[in-house]
């Protein structure tokens, strides 16, 4: 299928690892010019992208410096990819509510919610000028908050809203919103021993092998394995196409049928 992009510009946040990485390399591969922005530019995002740019996303000043460096070096942005997220929020408290200190809660929203107000209000001029697209990763969890961090899935909640305001405003003017939510991914996040999943499984006691083992039937996953990185930017990069060009400010759940409610 032919989508299109060919020549088109974006801007990736979170992009150095997990699913912004495959979606950097996603739309590389349609030749998409990208800027990938992370905290930390991996040797795979330097490969990947067109534009790498190391910056703090949770700060606005970080946010804003990804655009300006997008606008520098490429000229003008088509689309906008918001995917960093509360995984690259460090090491946040798994306990209940009164657990969670301010710290945690603004953490989440910093890098979740306010860095994609951030980069989408520096980015949108020379979006709306070009009709470009706009795409947020939000999560599963935004609708089943169950066995997230405290603060983590209000934070993208908050952005799946964010999605269908600013669709709702820009529609009218030729700019196409998405959200993408997707279930477990079988990224690092997951994948490696020493990260969240390593701690989920210590707290546990059990084996970092079986606690991936037992993901997809403790979390009730239809199809019995994870969502891996390169589906969901599959996903993101059929619908930055021309060929999505009337889908509007929906939220497109990749979740192997973890959640059951119509």
């Amino acid at each position: 299928m032919e989508l299109g992009l060919n020549g088109k510009t974006a801007v990736v946040t979170g992009a150095s690892r997990g699913i912004g990485l495959a979606i950097t390399r996603a739309l590389a591969a349609e030749g998409v010019r990208v800027v990938g922005a992370a905290r930390t530019v991996t040797p795979e995002l330097e490969k990947a992208a067109a534009v790498t740019v190391s910056a703090d996303l949770s700060t606005r000043e970080g946010a804003t410096a990804v655009v300006e460096r997008a606008l520098e070096t490429i000229g003008g942005i088509d689309f906008l990819v918001n995917n960093v997220g509360g995984g690259d929020s460090g090491r946040p408290s798994q306990g209940h509510f009164l657990d969670a200190d301010d710290e945690q809660w603004q953490s989440f929203f910093d890098l979740t919610l306010f860095s994609a107000v951030w980069t989408t209000r520096a980015a949108l001029p020379s979006i709306l000028e070009r009709k470009g697209s706009i795409i947020n990763i939000s999560s599963i969890t935004a609708r089943v908050p169950t066995g997230a961090p405290v603060g983590y899935a209000e934070a993208k909640a908050a952005l799946t809203q964010l999605g269908k305001r600013l669709s709702e405003e820009l529609a009218p003017r030729g700019v196409r919103v998405n959200t993408v939510s997707p279930g477990i991914v079988a990224s690092s996040l997951w994948t490696d021993p020493n990260g969240f999943a390593g701690r989920l499984a210590d707290a546990a006691g059990i084996s970092h092998d079986e606690l991936l083992a037992r993901i997809p039937g403790q979390s009730g996953i239809s199809s019995g394995r994870m969502t891996r990185p390169e589906e969901v930017a599959d996903l993101v990069t059929f619908l930055l196409s021309d060929r999505a060009a009337n889908i509007h400010g929906a939220d497109h759940v990749i979740d192997g049928g973890t959640l059951k409610a119509a």
